[in-house]
């Protein structure tokens, strides 16, 4: 077994956090704020959209039961990679589609995945992910962890 993290911004984390609570394989789902420059950020400083931290899930992984690339293809299953800063009806930076890679072999497949599914033509407008570095991950307040499954529902549409 080779436990690994994977980091995703999609918009919104609840959702995000729900679909990936549901794969094989995954140990371990937390959400939080990455990608900014303040430090210990609250999700009342995120929304200000002036901290430049991204909502992100946090996926810790087995890597020989669920690999990097089927966690990349829900990533880009469970939003609108095409949307810059927004996704629906939350708008603002901290809102972004990004892929946070961990180590260079992340990176490469992050990139090679983004670049087939622009390739594809599957959206009418380019991918408009970013890929960063993974930084701090900072952990969101308790009230936001599994926040979807607390409330009973399930938001991610595959």
């Amino acid at each position: 077994m080779a436990i690994k993290k994977a980091t995703f911004a999609a918009g919104c984390f609840w959702g995000v956090e729900a679909k990936y609570q549901k794969v094989k394989g995954v140990l371990q789902t937390e959400v939080g704020y990455m990608g900014g420059r303040t430090e210990s950020p609250t999700y009342r400083d995120v929304c200000t959209d002036k901290t430049g931290h991204a909502e992100v899930v946090q996926v810790t992984f087995d890597d020989s039961v669920v690999s990097y690339q089927e966690l990349l293809d829900i990533f880009w299953r469970c939003h609108d990679p095409t949307q810059k800063n927004r996704q629906g009806p939350d708008v603002g930076n901290q809102y972004r589609t990004a892929i946070f890679y961990h180590d260079e072999e992340q990176r490469k497949e992050a990139d090679a995945s983004k670049s087939d599914l622009d390739g594809s033509q599957r959206f009418p407008r380019p991918i408009a992910t970013i890929l960063e570095k993974a930084g701090t991950f900072w952990r969101a307040e308790e009230y936001h962890q599994k926040y979807l499954q607390k409330k009973g529902l399930d938001s991610c549409h595959i």
